[in-house]
């Protein structure tokens, strides 16, 4: 039983066959056959490989980047803010409750039981 090679192993035998061709050691086909693909997938392998490699050799802004969003973390942010929204909704209606508890209103339906 053959140990299967890490997913980074394959990337960089991938990367390697990739300059391998770009250098003229090998042909885009004799490098699809090493690595067991077709010459359309080593191809597709090559443009992507050669896009990452200019994005991440392009000029960046200066200084640290901003943090990025963190869309759990807003979530939330969120939900602290409406649950703080509706603690004091509930904190004015224990006020108002005390309030009539204190002046000892009788309530509009007690009185009509009482009455019948």
């Amino acid at each position: 039983m053959a140990k299967q090679p890490s997913t980074r192993q394959t990337a960089r035998r991938r990367a390697e066959m990739i300059m391998k061709v770009r250098c003229g050691l090998l042909t885009a086909g004799q490098a699809a056959d090493r690595l067991g693909v077709s010459r359309k997938t080593f191809y597709k392998w090559e443009q992507r490989g050669l896009s990452a490699l200019l994005d991440s050799v392009t000029d960046q802004l200066p200084g640290r980047p901003p943090h990025p969003a963190d869309d759990h973390r807003q979530w939330l942010e969120k939900q602290l803010g409406e649950a703080n929204r509706q603690i004091d909704l509930l904190n004015h209606k224990m006020a108002l409750k005390d309030v009539l508890m204190d002046l000892k209103l009788p309530s509009t339906g007690s009185d009509r039981a009482k009455k019948k």
